[in-house]
């Protein structure tokens, strides 16, 4: 039987940055209330509690849209050529799910009237800014033996059609690598594959946490916790894969490009 083939190397990813000057002050409250709570917990794996090394800091906090393997400076430039392409208006005015009309609304009076008034009402909502709430926390395994939590956005209708649309954009023209299983989109919170002598291989990234946890407790605790609220996205970009520390100490991944939404 011929060896499998190596896994593609990964470099870059989309993403939707959730920094931002209205949602940094927003995060790093809530990371450090949410610090000073599990590291607290104990767990028959973890009798200190979660160490700090697995909380995300907030400078890290995106949603994934497709991994990339660019290996080369052509590859780079022609994925950030796509990306200073996109009509991003357009691609977000299109992603109302409401804006698709039923078929059986067209031979009903009143199911057109109504259609009628829901489509002036997406006129308005389609002009507004693409916000994003992140509410909650959950497993991405077995809640009983765990090593990545995170929270999921919510509210705005039009982000997953639209982070799905740019996804699939980037996958057709060859830069996102094909992936058998829908968007997840999820803000990492904690990741125990960043706490030193931890990391294995394969998972995302090729890496995954050999330190599982008990993290039961944890989700019943900040089941309902805010981490922001209403925060505009400002920008989609391509990030190298591995956060950095930048010159204040800070760690955040380094921007290979990104786009302005307007």
């Amino acid at each position: 039987m011929p060896p499998r083939p190596s896994p593609p190397r990964l470099t870059h990813f989309l993403c939707l940055p959730l920094v931002t000057p209205t949602s940094r002050s927003q995060l790093q409250n809530s990371l450090a209330t949410f610090r000073d709570k599990v590291t607290g917990i104990s767990t028959p794996e973890l009798p200190n509690g979660i160490p700090e090394k697995a909380i995300r800091p907030s400078g890290t906090l995106h949603l994934t849209l497709g991994v990339m393997s660019l290996l080369s400076q052509e590859r780079i430039d022609s994925s950030l050529k796509l990306l200073r392409e996109l009509n991003l208006k357009e691609l977000l005015s299109s992603s109302n799910p409401a804006s698709l009309q039923n078929p059986d609304e067209t031979s009903n009076p009143v199911a057109q009237s109504t259609s009628k008034g829901k489509a002036i009402a997406n006129v308005s909502k389609e002009a507004k800014p693409l916000q994003v709430t992140l509410k909650g926390l959950e497993s991405m395994h077995t809640p009983s033996k765990t090593s990545i939590l995170y929270s999921a956005p919510a509210d705005d209708e039009r982000l997953y059609p639209f982070c799905q649309k740019l996804k699939d954009i980037f996958t057709e023209a060859e830069f996102i690598l094909v992936e058998n299983r829908p968007l997840k989109l999820h803000a990492t919170t904690v990741n125990t594959v960043y706490v030193p002598g931890v990391r294995g291989k394969g998972g995302h990234g090729r890496s995954k946490a050999k330190l599982n946890f008990d993290a039961r407790e944890i989700l019943e605790d900040f089941e309902d916790f805010e981490w922001m609220m209403n925060v505009r996205i400002e920008k989609v970009a391509i990030w190298k894969m591995g956060a950095k520390k930048n010159g204040d100490g800070e760690e955040e991944y380094v921007v290979e490009g990104e786009v302005e939404m307007h």
